[in-house]
């Protein structure tokens, strides 16, 4: 057993020496929480903190290693929002705490690791389809995923959520959106395949306009296939029955699409259609519809609070920061309010040249 000089906590070298991949794992069985956030911690830890850090011991952690594994994920294209990247920093920074009660080490060096907003990566716009692009992709997907590409593109749901969508969903002039599919929906062993929405309690949902072609092509849709009643227990104990859009129709299909089978018909979709960038892969992602309805929105003057609740986002700032540059520049609309109020052109001329209506200012009399 040794001590630290400063603290004078006693560390034992053994316990110190465990991979911080066994050590994820032992803290994530013991942990008492959600089907749905177990999904998102276990998909993290697997997908993000394993490969980068799993194999290094806790002891031989340092601060350091957690701010570069954070710039890393970033920054590096895996397609995670600031925020859903700082949400799951308090998850890593949780196990090595508990590393730190279990006297395993000393301190924690992932307390306080994030992404500020000043190094937050603004959407690439080359990110974003054109919408011939998106109708190529509906064109090319396998048919029954055909409204999954227009549901994302047309009101911005998450893949999970327009796999979830169902005839509850549907509203005069808009959708409601309350369920999203479980990253476990496919396994036939799966008693709940629908769970609340992201950073939403189980009676909570949003509403989302509908544009014509939308509601179009969930006609078209339903004209092809009809919704497939699937039953289940909420978080609360009461039974639910969904008419679903996208439950398999064909025995063997499984029980629910999942997110990963979606992405998969996705990505063959933009191969098929000639989307592919310079080393011959899928140029676009589910993700990048969701860039297509809030860009499209933003760039046409739709407010940027009412897209944000509209993506469901836990607030603005997440919004701003990855949206923010493509709101319609405010300099030219600043100037001529600030015109109007302090020098207002004479009753009879409703326009003059930037010359004339110089001149015309300063000969008033105030």
């Amino acid at each position: 057993m040794e001590k630290d000089k400063q603290t004078r906590v006693g560390v034992d070298p053994a316990r110190s020496a465990v991979p911080l991949s066994a050590w994820a794992e032992e803290w994530l069985e013991r942990r008492a929480i959600g089907e749905a956030t177990r999904c998102n911690y276990e998909g993290f830890v697997r997908n993000h903190l394993v490969p980068s850090l799993g194999r290094k011991p806790l002891a031989g952690l340092a601060r350091r290693d957690f701010e570069r594994f954070v710039q890393d994920i970033y920054r590096g294209g895996a397609g995670l929002a600031a925020s859903t990247v700082n949400d799951r920093m308090v998850m890593v920074a949780a196990i090595m705490e508990a590393a730190v009660v279990d006297k395993r080490i000393t301190e924690n060096p992932a307390r306080g690791i994030r992404i500020s907003r000043r190094d937050a990566v603004a959407m690439d716009e080359d990110a974003v389809p054109t919408p011939a692009e998106v109708d190529l992709i509906a064109a090319h997907i396998t048919p029954p995923f055909r409204l999954a590409v227009y549901l994302q593109a047309g009101t911005g749901q998450r893949p999970s959520e327009a796999l979830a969508f169902s005839d509850e969903c549907r509203r005069s002039g808009f959708v409601r959106i309350r369920w999203q599919v479980s990253a476990k929906a496919h396994h036939e062993d799966c008693q709940t395949p629908f769970v609340p929405l992201k950073h939403r309690l189980e009676k909570e949902c949003r509403d989302i306009p509908t544009a014509l072609f939308v509601e179009q092509e969930i006609d078209a849709h339903l004209r092809r296939w009809k919704p497939v009643p699937v039953a289940f227990v909420g978080q609360k104990g009461k039974r639910i029955r969904l008419e679903t859009f996208f439950a398999p129709r064909w025995p063997g299909a499984g029980v629910m699409p999942s997110i990963a089978s979606y992405g998969y018909q996705f990505k063959k979709a933009c191969l098929l259609a000639g989307l592919v960038d310079l080393d011959g892969k899928a140029k676009y992602t589910p993700r990048s519809l969701r860039h297509f309805f809030a860009s499209t929105a933003l760039a046409n003057g739709v407010p940027i609070h009412e897209v944000s609740r509209w993506l469901g986002h836990r607030s603005v700032k997440t919004t701003v920061d990855i949206y923010g540059h493509l709101l319609p520049s405010a300099w030219e609309r600043c100037r001529e309010i600030l015109q109007r109020s302090m020098r207002p052109l004479p009753p009879d001329v409703t326009s003059l040249p930037p010359e004339e209506a110089s001149s015309s200012a300063g000969n008033r009399t105030v």
